[in-house]
Formats: structure tokens, C-alpha cells, sequence
């Protein structure tokens, strides 16, 4: 039998999990992507803390398409990261392709100054 998307997605995402970890100096950036919109965190997997996170939905992230909407949330989490001492990160996709908005907000993270 066929998986569903939701299936395949956590499948992919315990696959990715079980190689991909945050510490305090490199933290895992993790995207979660809603069919409206983007979000994005820093977390600390050894003492399971969040160090900073973005989302579309916060007030200064303004954006008319989708696609701008994650390359500005990209950009903020990176200045973030800088503000806090972050250089490198791990990336995590999440389960989803790494295509589209999950790309976008990547690339974009990586023009900030992020190094992954």
C-alpha cells in the first residue's frame, strides 16, 4: 500500500533526524513550511532550546507571494544567528524537498551570512 504525503514526509524526517543534531555553537536550522506560511528555528538539541526563530506571521516580515515571504524569514533568522554568534548551522528540511520555498528561504539564509 501507498503512503500518504503525511506519512512519507515523517519517514523522511526520522531519516534525516537520526544523522542531524544542534549543539550550542552549531545549532539545527529547522523549516517548517504550512500551505500559508513559512517558519523557521534555531534549536540547541543537547539542551533542547529554541535560540531564535522566524515566521511569516511576525509583524515585520511583509511579503505579497509566498516565495518572499521565506526569502525574508531567511534573511531575519540569519541576522539572528549573527546577533547571537551563530555562524554555521545544520539544515534541516524537514521532510520536505529541497525546492521551492524550503530552497528560497536557504538560499537566502546563506546571502545573510549563515554557512551551512
Amino acid at each position: 500500500m501507498a503512503l500518504s504525503k503525511l506519512q512519507r514526509r515523517a519517514r523522511i524526517k526520522r531519516r534525516i533526524r537520526k544523522i542531524i543534531s544542534g549543539t550550542s555553537t552549531k545549532p539545527r536550522l529547522s523549516v517548517y513550511r504550512s500551505n500559508k506560511e513559512i517558519y523557521a528555528q534555531l534549536i540547541d538539541d543537547v539542551n533542547g532550546v529554541t535560540l531564535a526563530s522566524v515566521s511569516s506571521r511576525d509583524k515585520e516580515v511583509k511579503a505579497s507571494t509566498k516565495s518572499e515571504a521565506a526569502t525574508v524569514v531567511g534573511k531575519s533568522i540569519a541576522e539572528k544567528a549573527t546577533k547571537a554568534g551563530i555562524e554555521t548551522v545544520a539544515f534541516d528540511r524537514n521532510g520536505y524537498l529541497y525546492h521551492g520555498r524550503v530552497k528560497v528561504l536557504a538560499d537566502a539564509a546563506r546571502e545573510a551570512g549563515l554557512k551551512f
